[in-house]
């Protein structure tokens, strides 16, 4: 049964947007660009609250910049949706139809010469037409650019990731209680993606369920794999939920679990927790990472922890920031990301314990809080 409540705290208002709208050029200006190009994808729906119905070759394209109007240019076709999900004050909406150049009309509202952060999803054919269009113009992804731009989340949005991961645990609470043994790993990953549904997520980005060995590959896909007594199985599973996003990982031993499976198991939570306790504002990203893996690499398991220890988190799965080795952007109080250390013995088993935080004023608060003992399961 449905426990959580699916409905957002609030809606986002034309307020919203356009304050976000004037953050992004604000931020753009600091960062030495002359505006921003977004094409559809989670940087136009954070921006405008506009997801196209179909991305397709027909240029859109939000051209954001200090000395003019934001503007989002639209194939005339898409032009009533266009407007029917977008509110935000003082945003202008310019259309071209199917025989006119977009490029042309887009290039309008660029500087000859003009440095610009472009969306990391653009499409090359969209940026090469672009630049025909407007000669001089140079281009920055805006992972490259502008890494922070929706890091730091505010109350209506650490809302609904609240509500996600909440949503994830309820999953997980209630996959503890569907039988593991002689079943394969796809069928379990079915019951991840429909409990997801169940408690509110329009979409499922990912279930994987590692059994075994293949709990030793941290992407492994649910495969065909006959799930055995005796299995550690590595649960990782979120997607999106009121367009935000919950990702959470436990590892759950099928029957009584072997000791070395609880040595792993244990070494890695310690680790889980090392992390967490390590978040504070103004402490660089690197530290988390640096936290968690001391402990793995302390006992004897450095080599074994293959991947970094967290992502950011939002509109998207995987944004950034993220906890790497390198990584000395500050923490702030409204960041979102994993805390994910994990220890991989090939062709043996995996353990890999995940929870996403927020930054407080004073530490790290959990969107994720089920039990992160090793649970058995039948």
């Amino acid at each position: 049964m449905n426990t959580t409540d699916p409905t957002p705290s609030a809606p986002f208002t034309s307020a919203d947007y356009a304050a976000r709208m004037r953050r992004a050029v604000a931020e753009a200006t600091r960062a030495g660009l002359d505006g921003l190009l977004v094409m559809p994808g989670p940087e136009l729906v954070w921006l405008t609250g506009y997801r196209p119905t179909a991305i397709t070759e027909r240029l859109t394209v939000l051209v954001l910049a200090a000395d003019h109007e934001p503007t989002l240019v639209v194939p005339a076709l898409e032009r009533p949706d266009a407007e029917g999900a977008t509110a935000a004050p003082g945003l202008m909406i310019v259309d071209w139809a199917d025989g006119e150049d977009p490029f042309a009309r887009a290039g309008a509202l660029i500087r000859a010469d003009a440095t610009l952060g472009i969306s990391d999803s653009a499409w090359a054919m969209h940026l090469l037409g672009l630049q025909d269009a407007v000669p001089g113009t140079s281009y920055l992804s805006l992972t490259q650019s502008l890494p922070m731009l929706r890091a730091v989340k505010d109350a209506a949005e650490l809302a609904r990731l609240e509500a996600a991961g909440a949503a994830a645990d309820a999953t997980y609470e209630q996959i503890l209680g569907v039988r593991f043994a002689g079943r394969r790993e796809t069928e379990v990953a079915a019951d991840l993606a429909r409990l997801l549904r169940e408690f509110g997520h329009e979409q499922v980005d990912f279930t994987v369920v590692g059994s075994g060995p293949n709990g030793a590959n941290p992407h492994h896909e649910a495969g065909e794999r006959t799930i055995e007594v005796g299995d550690a199985v590595v649960l990782d599973f979120g997607g999106l939920m009121h367009g935000y996003g919950s990702d959470t990982s436990r590892t759950v031993c099928v029957g009584e679990p072997r000791p070395e499976i609880r040595d792993v198991h244990e070494i890695v939570r310690l680790a889980q927790q090392a992390g967490v306790d390590a978040v504070q504002p103004g402490v660089a990203c690197q530290e988390i990472d640096r936290a968690a893996r001391a402990v793995i690499s302390d006992a004897g398991y450095g080599d074994r922890f293959i991947h970094r220890t967290g992502h950011g988190i939002g509109t998207t799965t995987h944004e950034p920031p993220y906890m790497i080795e390198g990584e000395e952007q500050p923490l702030v109080p409204g960041m979102c990301f994993s805390v994910e250390p994990g220890i991989y013995l090939a062709g043996r088993f995996g353990v890999r314990i995940e929870d996403i935080v927020t930054v407080t004023d004073t530490g790290a608060r959990r969107f994720n809080n089920t039990e992160r003992d090793l649970r058995i399961v039948e």
